[in-house]
Order: structure tokens, then sequence, then C-alpha cells
């Protein structure tokens, strides 16, 4: 009777945990409609963006509002790109991204908390770049999801944040005189259900 009753727990168990896998939407970033860019201020008197071309995002939810969502980014380094080549490439070397060594820039979510606004939230996550992971904090604004025309659901999201380049070691040999310290974020993406 005891080993019934075991049984039946872990039996339990296991269809709870398949009911509660299978009610999580994965959603997978739509390349032509996402953008992960990034602004710092030149000489103290003029803003310089840049982008990256090359990266994949994962969200994972079972709430429609994405109150319970994960992130999960992954950026290729190297694919930076601030429309001026020969900045572009010192920008790769050891002097700041060191892209040999450091190919990759990852983001893991760890928690979402609703903001003030409807459908605001604080996402809490781990960035991981040059080797160094730290948490950092970002505005998320989930903007909808429609169907596209092929019955495909849609959701929108735009990040927003900053972070402290030194505190990564990236271009710790320049002053904030010449390139500030504070680097803006800004994500726009539209992902698609799986």
């Amino acid at each position: 009777m005891k080993k019934t009753r075991i049984f039946l727990l872990l039996f339990g168990a296991l269809i709870l945990g398949i009911v509660s896998t299978q009610a999580q939407d994965t959603w997978k970033v739509d390349h032509a409609h996402a953008k992960i860019t990034f602004t710092t201020v030149h000489n103290t008197i003029a803003d310089v963006a840049g982008l990256f071309n090359q990266f994949d995002a994962t969200i994972r939810s079972s709430k429609p509002d994405f109150s319970d969502a994960a992130f999960e980014v992954e950026i290729d380094v190297a694919s930076i790109d601030t429309e001026v080549q020969m900045r572009d490439d010192h920008l790769r070397s050891a002097d700041f991204f060191e892209v040999e060594k450091y190919p990759k820039m990852t983001f893991k979510s760890t928690s979402v908390k609703k903001g003030r606004k409807k459908n605001h939230y604080k996402v809490t996550g781990d960035l991981t770049l040059k080797d160094i992971t730290k948490p950092i904090t970002l505005d998320l604004w989930y903007r909808g999801t429609i169907q596209n025309d092929q019955g495909k659901s849609i959701a929108g999201f735009q990040v927003t944040g900053t972070l402290n380049r030194k505190d990564y070691q990236v271009g710790t040999g320049f002053p904030a005189a010449l390139i500030s310290d504070e680097v803006m974020i800004k994500v726009d993406g539209e992902f698609i259900r799986q």
C-alpha cells in the first residue's frame, strides 16, 4: 500500500511537470524585425551609436502578459557595427572587446517584476561580457501580440537600460572624457511563438 502511494505521488508529479512544461510557450526572435543598439557619448559633446548585426534571443513564458517570462540572449560581439570600419576594427581589438578571445556576450534573466504601467516590467539578469558576469536590471515594455498573415503569433518588445563599460573591462584605457563610461542600450524586437 505504501509503495502504491509513493508510485501514485511520483506519477502525479511527473504528469504535473509535463503539463507545466507544455503550458510554457517558446518565442524566437524574428531577425528581420529586431535590432540591438547602443549609444555612448564621444568627447562629452556628441552621441555615437552602433549595433550588433548577429544575435539570437529566446523567450519562454506561460502567461499571455509575459509576467513570468525568461529571456536568453547571445550576441556575436564581432558583428559590432558603428558604420565606421576603422572604429569597428578598433572596438574588436584588445583595447575594447577583444573578440578573438571573447566572441560572445550573453544575457540570461533571473527575474521579471511588474512596473508601474501596464505591460511594463523590470527585468533583472546576468550579463556576461569578456568572461565577467554581473547583474543588470533593464526596463521592458511588452508592446502586444498579433497574428500575422500566416496565422503565427508575434509578440513585440522594447528593452532599454544602461551599463558601465568599465564594469566589464571594456576600453579601460580610455577616460570618460573621451568615451562615456555609461552605455545606453535599446533593443527592439518581434518574437514568433514556436
